[in-house]
């Protein structure tokens, strides 16, 4: 693939010149037309240039994100999807694996970009990548925050946040032995208040069982009195399930805890990589 060619007409010079000074990241089709002050099939011919050119990238219909000078063609393209991505609803956040891979807390890195808004939207492509709109529940639309990627502004789920949400749908995550492995290196450097009160503002049970235990399990550093706030939220549910429902009992299952009074659908093999997982790591100071 050959590389873009920045070199501008006079036209072209004029839009990136005044995007730049303005300081923008981010412009419409209506603008740049505003700023060309003719017609909209002229300036259509303008924004054709200068994404061919590697100058703007669309991110959505008659939304382009601006490329800066001081940046090559390629800092963009498919390597900054999550900008992309941002300007598809709002309010939203970037989740789930997808957080989990921007924080470091996974090895896995796929092909879909988990978008949670409330608004119902359909999933669609950017570059080669699928991105999939997550619709929550009301009460779990929270715990994000603003995030820079590459220059721009990006709301993420924060480290918490992201490991709660991939307890809740492993199947956004990988899977539950992936959801064990994200808490695992998530909780080394968690906050566990803030932890502790995302699961009460959520108020869900079965999720703080299903947190506990793979806590447990991966040997996180839980302070006491955060295990014993997890205790109390634990709820009175019998029937708590983690991983399929226990109509499908699967095979060499982990079973019954009855710390977390929790049944554990999942083999032992899938979870065979994160036991102590979660224990701080020392280092040894030379004498």
């Amino acid at each position: 693939m050959e590389p873009a060619i920045r070199t501008l007409s006079t036209q072209e010079s004029r839009v990136v010149l005044a995007l730049t000074e303005q300081r923008q990241r981010t412009a419409t089709r209506a603008e740049i037309i505003t700023l060309l002050g003719g017609s909209a099939k002229a300036a259509d011919h303008v924004i054709e240039a200068l994404r061919r050119k590697g100058w703007l990238e669309r991110a959505a219909w008659g939304e382009y994100l601006v490329i800066p000078p001081e940046q090559g063609p390629d800092v963009l393209g498919d390597s900054n999807l999550l900008a992309r991505a941002s300007l598809i609803a709002d309010p939203y956040y970037i989740g789930y694996g997808t957080a989990a891979a921007h924080y470091g807390l996974t090895t896995q890195h796929r092909n879909i970009i988990y978008l949670v808004t409330p608004t119902r939207l359909r999933p669609r492509n950017a570059g080669e990548s699928r991105i999939q709109i997550v619709n929550p529940a009301q009460n779990k639309f929270f715990g994000s925050g603003s995030v820079d990627v590459l220059g721009f502004k990006v709301t993420i789920s924060d480290r918490e946040k992201t490991a709660i949400d991939c307890i809740d749908r492993p199947d956004l995550a990988g899977g539950v032995g992936e959801a064990a492995t994200i808490l695992a290196t998530a909780s080394r450097r968690f906050d566990w208040s803030k932890a502790l009160a995302y699961l009460e503002r959520i108020g869900e049970g079965a999720l703080v069982r299903r947190f506990g235990w793979l806590a447990d399990h991966v040997q996180a550093d839980i302070p006491p009195n955060i295990r014993d706030g997890l205790m109390n939220l634990r709820g009175r549910t019998s029937t708590v399930t983690l991983g399929p429902s226990r109509a499908k009992k699967v095979r060499d299952a982990i079973g019954y805890d009855k710390t977390w009074r929790i049944f554990v659908n999942v083999p032992q093999d899938e979870l065979r990589d994160s036991p102590g997982m979660g224990r701080s790591k020392t280092v040894r100071k030379e004498t």
